[in-house]
């Protein structure tokens, strides 16, 4: 999983905060930079959102380009480190990390079928103070024919420790090829906390009573509108390469997450 690449032709991704435009400008005094269409490797400076905006354009890419982050942001968690020392020699000794994204298909209660991907999770969430009623179908099976909650996701390792996380959910080694199915204030079956599921896993989301109770489908920041069914598969057709600092990969930060109160 882990090799080491040679620093080729870098490009240089800035977010719109004061603070990443002035590292931003520091680097461009320093260092030699291209387009993203003439680059081996993009750096990326802001926080873990814009590095999830950055992912997703590379998805409409035929060939993503490897991004090294630098976080001036505020949590940073996929982010390496902001210095300006010694890029070429950090980019050079990185470690590198494949991710596959999901890929969210959802049909509206009008018939539209919208498809999205999503590099940390597929969500459900109810639109009113109405709770959700949702039945969940694996790999064309239905596991629960009811569940009364506020919404449901699922989450990839890599966002295993985002909005997963916060509901509740566990922490996915990166390497362990599941998926964590997470109820969102679960109403009934009160007791379900979710369930772990192979990568491979076709995850199928009917919504009962859609009209009554409108749901939402958001795929990491993109949402899709009172949705009547929701399909979610790992996309293996896509990969998707971050690059790391050896000291302090993502496989380890999720490793600590797991340590930390």
């Amino acid at each position: 999983m882990a090799e080491t690449l040679l620093p080729q032709r870098l490009a240089l991704l800035v977010s719109d905060t004061e603070a990443a435009e002035a590292a931003g400008a520091a680097l461009r005094e320093r260092y030699d930079f291209v387009s993203v269409a003439e680059a081996d490797i993009v750096v990326a400076l802001g926080g873990d959102g814009y590095l999830l905006h950055i992912l997703h354009e590379a998805l409409l890419a035929s060939k993503p380009k490897p991004v090294f982050g630098m976080n001036l942001g505020t949590v940073g968690f996929m982010m390496n480190e902001f210095a300006e020392d010694g890029l070429l020699e950090r980019i050079s000794a990185a470690r590198s990390f494949t991710l596959h994204p999901l890929l969210m298909s959802a049909v509206t209660i009008s018939g539209e079928t919208i498809t999205s991907p999503a590099m940390n999770e597929v969500s459900l969430l109810r639109e009113t103070r109405q709770t959700a009623k949702i039945e969940i179908i694996i790999d064309g099976q239905v596991r629960m024919t009811e569940l009364i909650c506020d919404g449901v996701l699922v989450a990839t390792p890599a966002g295993s420790t985002a909005y997963n996380l916060s509901a509740n959910g566990p922490i996915l080694p990166l390497q362990s090829d599941l998926l964590a199915l997470t109820p969102i204030s679960p109403f009934r079956p009160r007791r379900w906390r979710g369930a772990l599921l192979p990568q491979a896993s076709v995850i199928e989301f009917r919504v009962l009573e859609a009209k009554k109770r409108p749901v939402s489908a958001v795929a990491d920041q993109r949402e899709v509108r009172d949705v009547a069914s929701v399909r979610v598969i790992t996309d293996k057709s896509v990969s998707l390469e971050l690059l790391f600092d050896p000291g302090y990969a993502l496989d380890d930060r999720i490793v600590l997450e797991q340590f930390t109160s």
